[in-house]
């Protein structure tokens, strides 16, 4: 079976996952479980492994994929682990494969994780000045992505897998595509004077060619999870990458008079009423504008002398 399938072309990973999604797919009631399926595949798995045949796709490589959220997002890891082996089992099954792939194997030797869930620690918002100075001491590509993420209260990996056809300097506006964002809505981010800079900075760095506004190791890959929370790691700090939207948040209800719906906006938080079509344009945009440029205010003038 396996020659004849080498004969009718064997699949990459991304192609097996079509296809077994739209099969399963079918007999799952929760759009959002089906959304969340596919996703969590495009976003840990894809950059990596999409375009390899299902043929070709090794332990060692699943063990990779996984190492660099098994302790950041351990829930995420385990449901992640389980659909790289179903989409490998169904390309087993097909002939696809020759071998089948133990993903128990796959993550023996993987650090032991977190028995109980954690909430995102925060750094207090009066911290965070103080922190930014410290942070700008060194100038890496993570330490970048993380101002960023700051000064735009944007989820890390929003900010690694920024593209620079995203960024409208002009306007001032970072619009981030409903297929990477966690609600699975276009979001449109409004650009304070530091998010402007920390921009201009990556362009001057950027090689030609070069798609990703903050890249790995590799220039044309998406940076790793990890690496920003190991800048964190490195300053000694116990606080994660999350923590600074709750920082943001915090800042934003105890200090300024900002409503609510305009805070939550910010933060690209789902709400259930028609209002958020409002959020991306008008008064409501120039507001979260005004509000970025107010906690860009904050962060400079509560510097530490």
């Amino acid at each position: 079976m396996h020659e004849r399938r080498k004969v009718e072309g064997i699949p990459t990973f991304r192609e097996a996952t079509a296809t077994v999604f739209a099969s399963h797919s079918k007999g799952w009631r929760n759009a959002k479980h089906n959304w969340q399926w596919l996703r969590s595949l495009e976003m840990f798995v894809f950059p990596k492994l999409g375009d390899k045949k299902v043929s070709e796709i090794t332990g060692p490589q699943i063990h990779e994929v996984l190492s660099e959220i098994w302790l950041v997002k351990p829930e995420t890891a385990r449901r992640v682990r389980q659909r790289i082996g179903v989409v490998l089992d169904w390309a087993f099954s097909k002939g696809y494969r020759e071998t089948e792939i133990s993903m128990t194997s796959v993550t023996r030797g993987l650090p032991r994780q977190p028995k109980t869930t954690q909430h995102y620690a925060a750094m207090p918002y009066t911290d965070v000045a103080g922190f930014l100075i410290r942070l700008r001491e060194k100038e890496t590509m993570g330490r970048l992505a993380l101002e960023f993420a700051i000064a735009t209260a944007a989820r890390s990996g929003e900010v690694r897998g920024a593209i620079w056809s995203e960024i409208d300097l002009a306007e001032r506006l970072w619009t981030i595509p409903a297929e990477r964002m966690k609600a699975a809505r276009e979001h449109v981010v409004p650009l304070s004077d530091h998010a402007c800079r920390i921009i201009a900075r990556c362009e001057s760095l950027r090689i030609v060619g070069g798609d990703i506004v903050f890249p790995g190791m590799k220039p044309r890959e998406t940076m790793s999870d990890m690496t920003i929370v190991k800048v964190l790691r490195d300053m000694d700090e116990p606080y994660t990458p999350h923590g600074f939207r709750s920082a943001f948040r915090d800042w934003a209800s105890e200090t300024t008079d900002f409503p609510d719906r305009v805070v939550e906006a910010a933060l690209a938080h789902a709400v259930k009423d028609k209002t958020e079509a409002a959020y991306r344009r008008g008064s409501l945009l120039e507001k979260r504008r005004d509000l970025m440029a107010e906690w860009c205010r904050f962060r400079t003038n509560n510097s530490p002398t």
